[in-house]
């Protein structure tokens, strides 16, 4: 099956010296999937990750179950690297697995292959991308200017020339406040060492932070979920463990899903057992929760709302409110992004959380993340800026697309299934 993305276009002119590899920002699922697409065309390329290790943000939340199986978690170019190598070993594909089977099973054995393996520079954190010699206001020949790249290393910093970029930095390290209106509550920077943002190993390796505390967890996504079911676990062997859920939306009826009408049946039966656990009084759930202050109190931190009124005095809070893209790096570009999303410009209405689901998010690829700037390109979840709308299938047709028209080589084939 062809799609708009396979069509030859003459959008994207590169003029860029071609001996210049193409750089790619951050070695998780979506980064690793962009170098095995150019590894199978034979291209030069680096990939540039900040952590000591592939998938570096996605080790740190290792012990949450993915909601999808196995057959939408592996990319097709790097399945066929792997396959030829010869000693990898299949997992089953209706299986859903944990984060840190995925690592293990697929990023770690794919990271090591010899044609992708010379190619990783760990603990490189990449701190701006320019054209080289033109700073944003420049017109010169940025279109014949290769990229300049400078990063962060324990040798100090570097500067690397890339002919194309592909930033697929995800937005992990950026997330969200908990504060109402997208900016931090008073006192919220005073208490981090009570505050955790993300998604806590709350029944293994941070298990005493919680044992015993009471904790409120911020945020309705599937990531507070998780938590919230968590802590409810943590509490059956842990005397006087309470648990809090606030929520900014009033009617909490959209906080359970489909259930098993959910096209992801994983995350259907998450909000059966969230609403199953909210019933049965394990959780107390406050809705209408807009946060402006978190204060001392001599019982712990009490959370304000933004009418004055206190509503939950705890120990320790978990911020699980998403995250969003950070764009300093790209400063010196010449970008598009949709308003309200922060996406790439013409991405942004097709995976607006406000009117799609990640099921409902149309097939896309290079044709909707060009930017003004030739040759350089958000993918994963970095390309959906805040929008929680991203599955890592669509995310490996993404790159599959852009490592197409960058090698000028238009093929379609073994498409992922996007449910």
């Amino acid at each position: 099956m062809r799609t708009a993305c396979d069509v030859q276009s003459t959008a994207y002119q590169p003029k860029a010296d071609q001996s210049l590899p193409v750089a790619i920002i951050g070695a998780g699922p979506i980064g690793l999937a962009a170098a095995a697409n150019l590894a199978e065309r034979g291209t030069n390329f680096v990939v540039m990750e900040a952590g000591s290790r592939v998938a570096a943000s996605m080790w740190e939340w290792r012990h949450v179950r993915l909601f999808t199986p196995w057959s939408l978690l592996i990319d097709p170019a790097s399945k066929r690297l792997l396959q030829a190598a010869g000693t990898w070993r299949e997992p089953n594909q209706d299986e859903v697995p944990y984060a840190h089977e995925l690592i293990e099973q697929f990023l770690d054995p794919l990271a090591a292959l010899e044609q992708i393996a010379p190619h990783i520079q760990f603990e490189h954190k990449v701190i701006s991308i320019s054209r080289d010699g033109h700073d944003r206001m420049r017109d010169g020949t940025r279109d014949e200017a290769p990229f300049l790249i400078v990063t962060e290393t324990p040798a100090g910093p570097r500067r690397t020339l890339a002919r194309a970029v592909i930033d697929a930095s995800g937005t992990w390290t950026t997330p969200n406040p908990m504060g109402a209106g997208g900016v931090p509550a008073d006192g919220e920077l005073q208490n981090q060492s009570h505050i955790r943002y993300g998604m806590p190993d709350v029944l293994g390796r941070e298990r005493n932070r919680y044992a015993g505390k009471r904790t409120l967890v911020v945020g309705s996504g599937h990531s507070a979920t998780g938590s919230v079911l968590n802590l409810i676990e943590l509490a059956k062997d842990s005397a006087q463990t309470s648990v809090t859920w606030g929520v900014r939306r009033c009617d909490p009826t959209q906080l359970w899903g489909s259930g098993c009408a959910d096209e992801i049946a994983e995350r259907g039966a998450l909000g059966t057992r969230i609403k199953e656990a909210v019933d049965g009084g394990k959780a107390t759930l406050l809705t209408g929760l807009s946060i402006a202050v978190v204060q001392d109190h001599a019982d712990g931190m009490q959370v304000v709302d933004v009418q004055g009124t206190p509503r939950v005095i705890v120990d320790e809070i978990i911020v699980a409110t998403g995250s969003r893209p950070n764009l300093n790096m790209v400063r010196e570009l010449r970008l598009e992004f949709d308003i309200p999303t922060e996406a790439s410009k013409s991405l942004g209405p097709l995976i607006d959380p406000n009117h799609h689901s990640c099921g409902s998010v149309p097939r896309h690829g290079a044709q909707e993340l060009r930017q003004p700037e030739n040759g350089f390109y958000l993918a994963g979840m970095k390309s959906y800026g805040r929008a929680p709308t991203f599955l890592m299938a669509t995310g490996f047709e993404q790159v599959r697309s852009i490592v197409a028209e960058l090698t000028d080589k238009n093929v379609s084939r073994d498409l992922p299934t996007v449910v």
